[in-house]
């Protein structure tokens, strides 16, 4: 057993337990209890190894309490030589010392917040230089609006005053750059206005449609200086001067026009409107200065008196022309040639108005239009016979089919005679059919083989029409030919019912058959069909007799002469 040594005499407090004296009392308990010799040699070896555990425990961490300092003390001369380089200052000046490790940590620290304090005030310094150099930039850029929502990167691996120096100086020279490019602006702006003012536009809103902080008058918002508001500036002068040079050259030909039809008609001075348009007659385009001279109002009125004056003049020679004019339209409508009426007329109006057509000439040459618009509609009126033929021809068809779905069609009723005969002259015709639409598609083809242009009728390829007429034809015969196997597999099977069961005292009406009054006149009511030009289709002698009483769109547009080939046959 261990023999434990013997309590001091002395009496320990309770504040300065000792190991010794903790001891003494576990033996005193040992023996009262009467734990035997091996209990307590096994309880005291229990003791000792949890003391070495704690002992062991606290080196561990004094250890690593250690080793933190000592990372502590290289971070942060590791972060020194960082700021000392960035910063570009001596590492000399920046001496941590040597001791122990507390010591050598104290001594960092004021160091390493000097260093820090320089370096926020660096970054301050390159954070005011480019964000001024990226606001100048991207107002060049014309980005302006997209820079408020980043801030510019800074590299803070370099913020030596080198650096910085370089900066500035940049800035300075993009500072210059803005300088130069806002006065560029101003001029422009100034010139927009100048040509503005003689032509009466609208000044704010022409800047405004280049940028609109040309046209801020209240200065909030910085004028644009990008490259391409200078370059929308430049175009838009060279638009206006553009336009002030066209709208000089027109009231030079005006004014040429009045003085021309002044004299013509010997008209007095005190007559003679809009005498100011002449003094611009030998003025050039850089003198031209004066307010609202080339103002659109003022062309109009000047455009206005010279359409009054040629009225007086050509008043006579609209009557024999116009006459001449619906002569050549009434032939093109008769064969649905396609007449712009308005376009021609116009032509004609502009001819007689400008003065430059002699009125022996321009009758010569529409007589020679007449000619050849009669030419062109004999080349077409055999083949447009054969339309309205084929055209009245598929009218009965339709008819024809109607009228034979009528089970009715027999009865005595009203006009059923009529009918039955008109049923009799559609079969013979419908029968035609086919070999008129083949007649016709040749014609039609040799027609365009022999002009190399389209047929046209009603605005559409006529060939188109019959070669979709003649698909559509086909499928109804189709469906024509299912219906009726349907009818006879029908009756085929009520044949075999009545011989089953024998014939029915009441038979159901089929689906489908009309009661109406019309059925029972023997007249079918009309239903959708394969007709041609379907969408003009109503009754034959209905559309014949619109056709020619109303002005209906005729086919293939013939352009009247324009006016230069008017001029030419001149």
């Amino acid at each position: 057993m261990t023999t434990m040594p013997p309590p001091s005499s002395t009496t320990v407090s309770p504040s300065r337990t000792t190991c010794a004296s903790l001891l003494h009392e576990l033996q005193i308990i040992w023996d009262e209890i009467g734990e035997n010799d091996g209990e307590r040699d096994k309880m005291l070896l229990q003791l000792e190894q949890e003391c070495l555990d704690i002992y062991r425990r606290k080196v561990k961490n004094t250890r690593k309490y250690k080793a933190d300092l000592h990372q502590l003390l290289a971070d942060a001369k590791a972060e020194i030589a960082n700021l000392v380089s960035a910063l570009g200052e001596n590492a000399s000046l920046f001496s941590t010392g040597k001791g122990p490790l507390k010591q050598q940590i104290s001594a960092v620290n004021p160091v390493l917040d000097e260093l820090r304090l320089k370096k926020q005030e660096r970054m301050k310094d390159f954070y005011e230089t480019e964000t001024q150099i990226a606001r100048i930039c991207a107002e060049i850029a014309g980005s302006d609006r997209s820079f408020d929502s980043a801030d510019p990167e800074i590299d803070e691996r370099d913020l030596t005053m080198k650096r910085l120096g370089e900066l500035k100086s940049h800035l300075k020279e993009l500072q210059n750059e803005k300088s130069l490019r806002l006065q560029k602006v101003n001029s422009s702006i100034k010139k927009v206005h100048e040509l503005s003012v003689v032509m009466s536009i609208d000044f704010f809103k022409t800047v405004n449609d280049v940028h609109p902080s040309l046209s801020d008058q209240s200065k909030v918002q910085s004028k644009s200086i990008s490259n391409d508001t200078l370059a929308r500036l430049t175009s838009t002068i060279h638009s206006l001067k553009q336009e002030k040079q066209q709208r000089l050259e027109k009231l030079q030909g005006l004014g040429h026009k009045l003085i021309e039809l002044w004299d013509l008609m010997d008209m007095p001075v005190d007559e003679r409107r809009l005498d100011h348009v002449t003094t611009l007659i030998s003025a050039s385009v850089d003198n031209v200065s004066r307010l609202g001279c080339l103002a659109v109002d003022v062309i109009e009125q000047t455009e206005v008196e010279v359409e009054r004056l040629n009225a007086l003049k050509a008043s006579k020679m609209k009557e024999l022309v116009f006459k001449r004019q619906n002569e050549l339209e009434e032939i093109y409508r008769g064969v649905h040639m396609d007449v712009d009426s308005d376009a021609a007329r116009q032509i004609l109006i502009s001819l007689i108005e400008s003065g430059n057509a002699e009125i022996s000439e321009l009758l010569a040459s529409m007589d020679d239009q007449i000619t050849k618009a009669k030419e062109q509609a004999l080349s077409r009126k055999d083949i447009l016979d054969k339309v309205e033929k084929w055209k009245f021809a598929s009218e009965e068809e339709q008819w024809l089919d109607e009228y034979e779905k009528d089970d009715n069609r027999y009865s005595a009723g009203r006009g059923a005679h009529k009918n039955l005969k008109r049923a009799e002259k559609a079969r013979a015709l419908v029968s035609k059919i086919p070999s008129m639409v083949e007649s016709l598609t040749s014609k039609v083809k040799a027609w365009e083989l022999e002009r190399k242009v389209p047929f046209l009728y009603y605005k559409a390829p006529l060939l188109h029409s019959l070669e979709e007429y003649t698909m559509l034809r086909r499928e109804r015969e189709e469906e024509r030919r299912r219906s009726r196997e349907q009818k006879r597999l029908q009756e085929q099977f009520a044949a075999e019912q009545e011989a089953l069961y024998g014939s029915r005292s009441a038979i159901k009406k089929p689906l489908g058959l009309s009661t109406s009054a019309n059925t029972m006149a023997g007249t079918p009511t009309a239903r959708r069909g394969v007709t041609p030009f379907g969408h003009h289709a109503s009754s034959a002698g209905k559309q014949r007799g619109e056709s020619r009483a109303n002005n209906v769109t005729p086919i293939n547009y013939v352009a009247l002469p324009k006016d230069d080939s008017v001029s030419r046959g001149c």
